[in-house]
């Protein structure tokens, strides 16, 4: 599928005005999902839980699917409803399919870790390129039976119980999601085990998944977020829970309200919640944009930006949107510290750079980030690469650049933000799928 995009610049009127409700969390309603399916119910008839507003998209589909194949019982509808299994997972009967969902591979396989048969999952072309030796090592190391059919630490990838505890080093450098994986899990291993992480990344969602346990009474202590100590033989109680906007998804209507004659107020965003990319907020603001507070949301309206340095080691997802604000930023921007941006769904960093400078941006990669400088983009027919962000984020600089853009492979919008194109047409967004003939 491709998108059309054109600039909405230069109407006579504010090119992006009005309000939109941001859709749910993938993080949240995602570990919602796996600790609801961990926790008791089912059978024991003891309750399920309910997620409220959960998002509704391909990676959180392949969560409840995969979580049903380990027992769950899960029922969609405007809200889920989740009988657990009490931490009793069984066999599948098939293989477990995550799709593109790198976050529903890494935290139910340390899920398929506390059965007692074999669990094999696989993914879409781009998951089954994605790393997971770190965690499977750390699993084997705790007692499971973990590996890779192509012995290349990826999907496919095979795993037995049963986790037993004990200790384990891990290294977080590529993701913050094999710690998550193994903070979520550990509860429910026979006895305690201790958690030495080095390299720590994306610490917001490590702190994500902390508040989950401490929600549930969870007994576990820490040291920052390089030691963890987990009782064994606890267990999980149902809950009823709302989950809070995305951030991930609103950075692509921020940076748009940023670099767009815009004043737009993005609704049901909490910034409160643990999710790293509310960074963003903050980011914008220290380029020049004027975002406030108000009490229906944030509203953003644009700004001449100028160029500055970030620390995107705790905010990997946001790369690709704020590349291209750096486009329209007096002076240099420079994104730094985000080497685990490369072993995303593609290579971010260099997807970006090259994609841009289709665009006319000037771009260069570093080993461990971008270096953009103030540009005249213009439109190009560009690679989405199957990536949903950078599809999205490509879509926001179509519409600040001259001319008309075309984006393949928008399909990949449906893994986490399936009416994406409908909330920018809502603002005034000049942007439309292409039917093919």
């Amino acid at each position: 599928m491709e998108l059309m995009v054109e600039s909405s610049s230069s109407r006579g009127t504010r090119a992006l005005n009005g309000s939109i409700e941001i859709p749910a969390s993938k993080s949240h309603t995602i570990r919602a999902v796996v600790i609801g399916s961990l926790a008791e119910g089912g059978t024991s008839g003891n309750g399920s839980s309910e997620i409220i507003n959960p998002l509704h998209s391909s990676d959180t589909m392949s969560a409840v699917h995969v979580c049903q194949g380990l027992g769950a019982r899960i029922t969609i509808a405007s809200n889920w409803i989740v009988h657990g299994t009490g931490g009793r997972v069984i066999t599948p009967e098939d293989v477990l399919d995550v799709g593109n969902s790198g976050t529903t591979l890494y935290l139910t396989l340390a899920m398929a870790a506390l059965g007692d048969g074999y669990s094999v999952f696989t993914g879409d072309s781009q998951t089954r390129t994605r790393p997971a030796q770190t965690l499977i090592d750390s699993l084997n190391e705790l007692g499971a039976h973990v590996f890779s059919t192509r012995g290349n630490s990826c999907a496919p990838i095979v795993a037995r119980g049963r986790i037993k505890g004990g200790e384990v080093t891990i290294d977080g450098s590529k993701t913050s999601q094999y710690i998550s994986s193994l903070l979520i899990t550990c509860p429910l291993a026979d006895n305690d085990t201790t958690i030495r992480v080095i390299n720590v990344t994306e610490k917001p969602y490590i702190q994500m998944t902390m508040n989950w346990l401490d929600e549930q009474g969870i007994e576990y202590s820490h040291e920052g977020m390089d030691y963890f100590f987990i009782k064994g033989g606890q267990g999980y109680r149902h809950f009823k829970k709302r989950m809070p906007g995305d951030f991930s998804s609103a950075t692509f209507f921020l940076c748009a309200g940023a670099i767009i004659d815009s004043d737009i107020t993005l609704i049901g965003l909490d910034m409160n919640d643990s999710q790293g990319d509310k960074a963003v907020v903050d980011m914008l603001s220290s380029m020049g944009a004027e975002i406030s507070i108000v009490p229906e949301g944030i509203r953003i309206k644009n700004k001449q930006l100028h160029g500055a340095e970030f620390d995107l080691s705790a905010t990997p997802d946001a790369l690709p949107a704020m590349a291209v604000v750096g486009c329209f930023a007096k002076g240099e921007t420079r994104l730094v510290n985000v080497p685990q941006a490369r072993f995303k769904e593609t290579d971010r960093i260099s997807v970006m750079c090259k994609e841009l400078s289709l665009m006319g941006a000037k771009i260069k990669e570093l080993p461990d980030g971008l270096v953009i400088e103030e540009s005249s983009l213009h439109g190009a027919y560009v690679h989405g690469h199957g990536d949903h962000r950078v599809v999205m984020a490509l879509s926001v600089a179509g519409l600040a650049a001259k001319g008309q853009t075309v984006i393949d492979t928008a399909e990949s919008i449906q893994i986490t933000f399936p009416n994406f194109v409908q909330l920018m047409q809502q603002i005034g967004g000049r942007i439309g799928h292409i039917s093919p003939i």
